[in-house]
C-alpha cells in the first residue's frame, strides 16, 4: 500500500458485489484496492472523502456524434467532452458520420484522432462506418483500432453516408463477421418509410406516424437473420419499438449474438407530451407513447435490453425548425443523462446499481473496454460522484455541449454530479474543468 497516492472514500461505493461504505485505492491512475472504509490509510495517500455521495464508476457512452472535424459548428470533441465529464461519462465512443471525413477509411480515422487528440477532456474511441463501398476498408480500420462498424439500412440524414441494401449488408456482415468484428446498426427498414404518411409541419402527430414501429421491427427481422447465416456478431442501436422486443428475445435466447441498446430520451420522453413545433424533442426513430415506454423499461429490468447510452446528435439551432419533416433529427444528452435516467429508474423502483450496469458496465463489454466499467482492482480509475438524491432544473445555459438545445430544458430532473475522475484525477467539479486529459483509444486486440 505504500505506493498509493490517493484514497477516495464514500458510504456508498457502487462495486460489482454490490452497494457498501469502502476506502477505494489509487496508484499510477489505477484502482489497487477496494477496502474497508474505516481501513488504517497509508502514509503520504490524498484522501478525498466524499461522505454520503454516491462513488460510482465513470459512465461510458457508446453513441456520441461528436462531428469534428467538419462540422464543427454543430459540436466538437472540446465541447463534447466537457459536456460528457459535467455528466459523469469517462469515455465515449464516437460515431463515424456527421464528420468531415466521415470515418470510413484509415486515413480518414488518422485524421479524426488527430483534431480529437488535444481536445478530449475524457477517453474518447472511434466506430468505423460500414458504406456500400467500402468493404475492402473494413479489415484496416479493424486493424487500425476501431471498435466496430456503424452502418445504416435506411437514408442517414448526410449523403456522404449512405445506407446498406440486403445485398451490401450482406457483403459488409460476411467481411466483418470473417474477423469477428461488431456491425452496429440504425436498423429502420426504408420501403416501409417510403409506405408512410409523409407530412411536413409543426404536428409531432404527423411525424411519429413517418416513422412507424414495423420500420424498425421489419429491419431487426432482417438483421437477425443476417446475423444468423453468418454467426455474426450485432448491435441494434437506438431501439424505441418495443414491437420488437420479442423477437430480439427469441434471438438472444437462440444464441444469436445480438445486443440491443436504447437510449435516455425513450426512457424518460413520451410522444404525448411533445408540444407541437417542438423539434428539440425529434430523434429516428421517434420517441414514442407511454405504454411503449413501459415496455422498454421491462425490457431492461429482464435484460432483453443490454445497455443504455445517449446517441448524443446535436446540430446548430436553426436547424431545430418548428417543421418536424425538415428539423434535423437528433437529441443531445451528454451532460444529463446519468440524471433522467436515474430519475425515471428510482420511480420506476430501480437502483443505480442497475443505472451503472446499464450505463457503465454493459456499454464497456460492448466495446471490449476491460480496464473500464467497475469500481475493482485492475481498472481505471474513473469515477462519477453523485449527490443522489438533490433536484435541479435543467437550465440550458449551464449546458457544455456547443448548441444549448435541449429536449430537457425546464425540467426538475434527481441526481447532481458532484465531481467526475479520469485515471484519479479530478477532472470536473461545480462547473470547472481541467484542462483536457483524455487519450485516445483503441480497440483491444
Amino acid at each position: 500500500m505504500s505506493d498509493v497516492e490517493l484514497v477516495l472514500r464514500s458510504t456508498r461505493v457502487i462495486t460489482p458485489e454490490g452497494t457498501r461504505a469502502a476506502a477505494v485505492a489509487v496508484a499510477d491512475g489505477t484502482i489497487t484496492a477496494v477496502l474497508p472504509y474505516d481501513t488504517d490509510l497509508p502514509s503520504g495517500a490524498r484522501v478525498e472523502d466524499v461522505g454520503d455521495d454516491v462513488l460510482l464508476p465513470g459512465l461510458v457512452d457508446t453513441h456520441v456524434h461528436v462531428n469534428d472535424p467538419g462540422r464543427t459548428e454543430w459540436e466538437g470533441f472540446w465541447t463534447a467532452t466537457r459536456a460528457a465529464a459535467a455528466g459523469g461519462i469517462t469515455t465515449l465512443v464516437d460515431m463515424p458520420l456527421n464528420s468531415l471525413p466521415p470515418t470510413t477509411t484509415v486515413d480518414h480515422l488518422r485524421i479524426k484522432r488527430e483534431v480529437a487528440a488535444a481536445k478530449a477532456h475524457i477517453d474518447v474511441g472511434f466506430w468505423g462506418g460500414a458504406l456500400p463501398d467500402n468493404v475492402k476498408d473494413l479489415r484496416p480500420l479493424h486493424e487500425a483500432g476501431v471498435f466496430g462498424f456503424k452502418a445504416f439500412l435506411s437514408p442517414s440524414g448526410v449523403e456522404e453516408f449512405p445506407h446498406l441494401d440486403e445485398e451490401r449488408l450482406a457483403a459488409a456482415l460476411a467481411e466483418i463477421a470473417s474477423f469477428d468484428g461488431l456491425l452496429i446498426v440504425h436498423a429502420e427498414d426504408p420501403h416501409h418509410l417510403d409506405a408512410a404518411p409523409q407530412r411536413g409541419g409543426p404536428r409531432y402527430a404527423d411525424f411519429l406516424a413517418s416513422r412507424p414501429r414495423d420500420a424498425e421491427d421489419t429491419a431487426i427481422a432482417r438483421l437477425i437473420a443476417q446475423a444468423k447465416r453468418f454467426d455474426a456478431r450485432v448491435h441494434i442501436l437506438h431501439l424505441s419499438s418495443a414491437d420488437a422486443l420479442p423477437m430480439i428475445a427469441a434471438a438472444k435466447a437462440e444464441g444469436v449474438r445480438l445486443t440491443v441498446e436504447t437510449c435516455p430520451h425513450y426512457l424518460t420522453l413520451t410522444a404525448e407530451e411533445v408540444p407541437d413545433g417542438a423539434s428539440e424533442f425529434k430523434c429516428c426513430p421517434p420517441i414514442r407513447e407511454a405504454a411503449n415506454q413501459d415496455l422498454l423499461w421491462q425490457a431492461l429490468a429482464d435484460g432483453t435490453v443490454d445497455c443504455v447510452v445517449t446517441d448524443h446528435s446535436p446540430s446548430t439551432a436553426d436547424l431545430k425548425t418548428a417543421d418536424f419533416a425538415t428539423a434535423w433529427g437528433g437529441i443531445s444528452g451528454l451532460q444529463l443523462s446519468l440524471s433522467a435516467v436515474w430519475t425515471a429508474a428510482r420511480d420506476r423502483g430501480h437502483g443505480l446499481e442497475d443505472v451503472v450496469r446499464w450505463m457503465s458496465e454493459r456499454t464497456s463489454a460492448l466495446a471490449g473496454l476491460d480496464r473500464k466499467g467497475a469500481i475493482a482492482p485492475g481498472r481505471d480509475a474513473d469515477f462519477a460522484v453523485l449527490a443522489p438524491d438533490a433536484l435541479f432544473t435543467v437550465d440550458p445555459a449551464a449546458l457544455q455541449h456547443r448548441n444549448r438545445v435541449t429536449a430537457y430544458a425546464g425540467r426538475t430532473l434527481r441526481g447532481v454530479v458532484r465531481s467526475t475522475w479520469l485515471r484519479g484525477r479530478r477532472i470536473a467539479a461545480d462547473g470547472e474543468f481541467t484542462a483536457p486529459e483524455g487519450r485516445l483509444l483503441t480497440r483491444t486486440p
